[in-house]
């Protein structure tokens, strides 16, 4: 099943890719690496606010985390000229969590992220990971995550 088939049955459409907010770019290739980079969480077009272990739980965490994963695979989409068939393997995920001090499940928030690409990438999905507490992301985000990957 393709790359492409498994995002159907999961009901998943690609979304555009977003416009950088500040001086930055999306990507950049450096020989057959990809680097994407951060993208925060949204909810209804809005940066998704919150802070894990404050106002927030580890479920809505990890939902806020798959929600990043689908708009990163857009952005690698487009670093892929279109076809994230060239995607040989997705080699490694960041994931800043905004956290309370007292918050310690961030690898279980970053979950979120890392379950669907390997759902959508099978093998190739699998990838080296780090899962950060932090005190805040830019405008208050509960979640941001960046993301390598390697290309045919």
């Amino acid at each position: 099943m393709s790359v492409y088939d498994k995002l159907k049955a999961l009901n998943i459409t690609l979304p555009a890719v977003a416009v950088p907010a500040a001086a930055y770019v999306p990507f950049v290739q450096s020989g057959k690496l990809v680097f994407l980079s951060g993208h925060l969480a949204r909810k209804d077009g809005k940066p998704w606010v919150g802070q894990l272990g404050k106002d927030m739980g580890t479920e809505e965490g990890k939902a806020a985390a798959r929600g990043i994963a689908i708009e990163l695979m857009a952005t690698l989409q487009a670093a892929c000229g279109g076809d994230l068939g060239r995607v040989k393997r997705i080699v490694k995920v960041m994931s800043l969590v905004n956290s309370s001090s007292d918050f310690t499940e961030q690898h279980l928030v970053t979950n979120g992220a890392s379950e669907l690409l390997g759902e959508v990438f099978g093998d190739a999905g699998k990838h080296a990971r780090s899962a950060f507490g932090v005190a805040q992301i830019p405008l208050g985000a509960c979640v941001e995550i960046e993301l390598i990957a390697e290309l045919a």
